[in-house]
């Protein structure tokens, strides 16, 4: 087992944004955790790499505990992929790709050979694209560089915090896609937040879905869609059936 939350916790005040969340991930597997805008699903994904503390609860990584390491120690052993890349504006394309490998104190020539082979499995060759700025970049193009930089580093694990919804469907197809035969070729796993069930169902080989701030269930999309065991499942399930229907009956009109 690659990733184990057990019990994780967090509160605001009086708001629990976080209830007693456990699940586990193997090597290779990507789980999704999908839900309504507040269900705690964004929260957890900081909860795993420590960018807030649970007020319960425990994470660990490979078998090592999440507070047996200091927390900058922690984030550097897995990759983070956010919303709109989360690019340094002012950085090339090749710097922002490196800046885990330069905290990692790795040599000149091992960081540029690992950068060059990032933008070569990310289809933006190193000769063309190095020396640019992201402002050069379309949005689907510093998606991938976000998730070049996030795997820069060679972690078993990735978290991805909506990582596709910034750009257009197509990208979106395209973006979903590669991430995929990346998630083939490398082997890392992987944690990603998304309020897209279709998103979650090309994507995901397991779906956690919350509400409240607890996974209402979680399992394969077969057995979600199979056997929905709560009205936030079976609302989730409906939805893109519904957009679906009235795309056919919007085909048909024409």
């Amino acid at each position: 087992m690659l990733l184990t939350a057990q019990s994780l916790s967090k509160r605001y005040g009086d708001v629990v944004a976080v209830d007693g969340v456990s699940f586990e991930l193997d090597r290779g597997e990507t789980l999704a955790l999908i839900g309504a805008s507040g269900c705690g699903k964004t929260t957890t994904l900081k909860l795993l790499n420590r960018l807030i503390e649970p007020d319960t609860g425990e994470v660990r990584l490979a078998g090592d505990g999440a507070h047996a390491v200091d927390a900058h120690e922690w984030r550097r052993r897995i990759g983070y992929v956010v919303q709109s890349a989360g690019l340094f504006p002012h950085w090339s394309v090749a710097r922002n790709i490196a800046a885990t490998c330069a905290l990692l104190e790795w040599d000149e020539g091992r960081t540029q050979a690992q950068v060059g082979r990032l933008m070569d499995m990310i289809g933006l060759p190193a000769a063309d694209y190095a020396e640019r700025k992201p402002a050069e970049l379309s949005g689907g193009q510093r998606q991938r560089v976000g998730l070049a930089r996030a795997l820069a580093a060679e972690p078993d694990l990735i978290l991805m915090d909506e990582p596709f919804s910034a750009v257009d469907a197509l990208t979106k197809e395209s973006l979903i896609t590669d991430v995929s035969r990346l998630r083939s070729e490398i082997g890392f796993a992987a944690v990603i937040v998304t309020h897209d069930f279709a998103e979650a169902l090309a994507f995901a080989d397991r779906i956690a879905v919350m509400d409240a701030g607890k996974i209402v269930q979680i399992g394969t999309a077969d057995e979600l869609v199979r056997s929905p065991s709560d009205p936030a499942v079976e609302a989730l399930i409906d939805a893109p059936r519904r957009t679906a229907a009235r795309v056919a009956d919007a085909l048909g009109a024409g």
